[in-house]
């Protein structure tokens, strides 16, 4: 018997030595997506990781640096994901965007002045995809960038890294922005190009790029946008256009690096025709979208 008891207790314990401990499985997430400055190429801002006081603690607030102004910078998505608009008002984050990254990890961006959707609205972006403009709403002293980088769980990394640069708690350093900075696709959106409150409601892919039919529900107008796919950033022909039915055209045309446009038209209850091109590719639709 004793025999048999020492026996069992061998076998149960080197099962237990084979069976992976779920313990261990993830004692530390690690980040896996790398993220750049949320501002245009080559810009230089202050991330401050300051402590204690901070809410919540290691958040990062970007500030002036230098002769740089913050406020009013174009706010870039620092890593790819699904971006969510929302709005507190006056209080807390104010205008804010979480973006919601592929491995479950999310950035959040606050105190915004613009935001490229409405309150409630959701987009794809892009590592470098204009999300909204610098401001101080909700509950801020000053204009300023509030940052977060949360785990897949819903904790804050207080030492985030952005462009290569890790801030921890009570630090403060100068960043300069590589994010936009060409060879990754063309760093502006449609909504971008048309402003805040547009939405693409239709589009149509030209070679070398694409064009952009968007609606402001807020104020009812229509705006068309083209955006290069290919020599981004070097001027070359490029045009887009909008037609209310029974209306002129309107038209910007010319050489540019990176879209053609935007051209707004208000044509309540009226079919509009659009459409836009990329050197000698071009699209021009029939009349549509009846009532946008």
């Amino acid at each position: 018997m004793a025999l048999k008891s020492a026996t069992l207790s061998l076998f149960v314990a080197l099962a237990t030595a084979l069976v992976p401990q779920t313990a261990s499985a993830d004692p530390v997430e690690t980040l896996a997506t790398s993220h750049k400055s949320p501002f245009n190429c080559g810009k230089t801002f202050t991330a401050n990781n300051w402590s204690p006081g901070h809410n919540p603690s290691g958040s990062i607030d970007w500030q002036d640096y230098g002769g740089d102004d913050i406020n009013g910078e174009t706010v870039r998505a620092t890593a790819a994901g699904t971006a969510y608009f929302n709005d507190a008002g006056s209080t807390s984050y104010g205008k804010w965007v979480e973006v919601r990254h592929s491995d479950g990890t999310r950035t959040r961006y606050a105190h915004l002045a613009t935001m490229v959707r409405a309150a409630g609205g959701s987009m794809t972006v892009s590592q470098g995809t204009a999300i909204g403009t610098v401001g101080s709403t909700g509950g801020s002293n000053a204009p300023h960038l509030h940052y977060e980088q949360r785990t897949s769980g819903g904790g804050l990394d207080t030492s985030p890294t952005v462009d290569g640069v890790t801030v921890s708690l009570g630090q403060k350093k100068a960043v300069t922005s590589t994010n936009a900075c060409g060879g990754g696709g063309n760093p502006y959106t449609p909504e971008e190009v048309c402003g805040d409150g547009y939405a693409v409601i239709d589009s149509a892919a030209l070679t070398g790029g694409r064009a952009y039919l968007l609606y402001n529900s807020g104020n009812g107008y229509n705006c068309v946008a083209t955006l290069k796919t290919t020599s981004i950033g070097t001027a070359t022909s490029m045009s887009a256009f909008i037609e209310p039915e029974g209306e002129s055209r309107t038209t910007n045309s010319g050489s540019f690096g990176y879209y053609a446009g935007p051209v707004k038209r208000s044509a309540p209850g009226q079919c509009v025709k659009w459409g836009g091109s990329v050197g000698s590719s071009s699209y021009t639709s029939g009349f549509e979208h009846c009532g946008s």
